[in-house]
């Protein structure tokens, strides 16, 4: 059973909880108190009674998504609840998830069930209930074309609350989680509508290789997957958070002048007089490919993401990761902006 420190008790020096397993870039960080929630139950009775103790607590997913900057001084509360629920009308297959499944794995559940439209999303690491927070996405989907609802407790109350997807605020990486309900919430299960009439989302990178004629949920799925493990290397071999920043969105009349210095830069119309720079390309011709500072270093095969060659620190990942905004800053006038977050000892923290 998990230990609370009392509110007038001083924190102790020690942090004998390995963080380590459950963070995917393999930072070896540590925290007082390590709590596995299996159970829905278990799940909201641990999260509100720290929240409401004001104790340091963080709930972790599948910990793709973080940078452990500092041994953490509190409770970290691992969602490892399960249970997919199906239903469906004449329309739609409607399903109820809970937040600790793996995604990919809820993804190929899908598949495998015949339920089509979040084959564009495999591989994507992490777990259901994290992936609203961020609105996750990939080769032309987010998850928010196919939320139907978002439940959460309200962690100082403890009433369960379901809102629906309109209600949640869905932006480019971004949620109403991240901004009015940022640590006051906690995702407990997620609710999806699949419409039975398949429309293949084929328009960027490799998919638009594809003949849309005859084309399968399970080819967008294969190459998808083929893609992203041939560009992207493997958390359990070589530590990474994913993608370490967004895609910045300009003016598209900025835009326009870096394209006359630099005719190949990347970028794709993101609303009304805005455009959608790749992260990845101004990296990759800022000459940073492969840069390193101690154990952290930039993929040689793809520029987004950074990588723990084996014995980073956090202070490594840190500081890489502003040089790297520096330097595009200096060359490109555009400010680069971490995706993961960062977590220091009592909480989250900025780059």
């Amino acid at each position: 059973m998990a230990f609370w420190t009392p509110k007038d008790t001083p924190m102790q020096d020690c942090s004998p909880y390995s963080l380590k397993p459950y963070n995917t870039f393999a930072l070896a960080r540590s925290c007082r108190e390590l709590v596995h929630a299996t159970t829905n139950e278990q799940l909201i009775e641990v999260s509100c009674r720290l929240y409401q103790a004001h104790e340091p607590m963080l709930i972790l997913g599948g910990g793709s998504n973080v940078i452990f900057c500092a041994d953490f001084a509190g409770t970290v509360v691992l969602v490892e609840t399960k249970g997919i629920e199906v239903s469906a009308d004449a329309e739609n297959h409607y399903l109820s998830v809970a937040a600790g499944e793996n995604w990919h794995d809820f993804v190929c559940f899908c598949l495998d069930n015949g339920f089509s439209g979040l084959e564009n999303l495999a591989l994507i690491p992490g777990t259901v209930g994290a992936a609203p927070i961020q609105n996750i996405g990939a080769y032309g989907v987010e998850i928010n074309d196919f939320c139907d609802w978002v439940e959460y407790v309200e962690l100082q109350s403890g009433k369960l609350i379901r809102l629906r997807a309109d209600e949640c605020e869905f932006g480019y990486r971004d949620s109403i989680f991240k901004r009015q309900l940022l640590e006051k919430a906690l995702i407990t299960r997620v609710g999806f509508k699949l419409p039975k009439q398949w429309l293949p989302k084929l328009e960027y990178g490799p998919l638009k290789a594809i003949n849309v004629a005859g084309v399968t949920p399970r080819q967008v799925f294969d190459c998808i997957c083929e893609t992203r493990q041939s560009k992207l290397p493997d958390p359990k071999v070589l530590g990474n958070a994913g993608s370490f920043f967004k895609n910045p969105v300009v003016d598209s009349t900025q835009f326009d002048v870096l394209a006359e210095i630099y005719p190949n830069i990347v970028g794709y119309p993101h609303g009304l007089g805005k455009t959608k720079v790749a992260a990845g390309w101004l990296i990759d011709n800022a000459g940073l490919k492969g840069f390193k500072i101690g154990g952290a270093a930039v993929h040689d095969k793809q520029a987004l993401v950074l990588v723990n060659t084996g014995d980073a620190t956090s202070k490594d990942v840190l500081t890489l990761a502003a040089s790297i905004v520096e330097k595009i800053e200096q060359q490109f006038g555009i400010r680069l902006e971490a995706e993961p977050r960062m977590i220091d000892a009592n909480g989250e923290r900025s780059l």
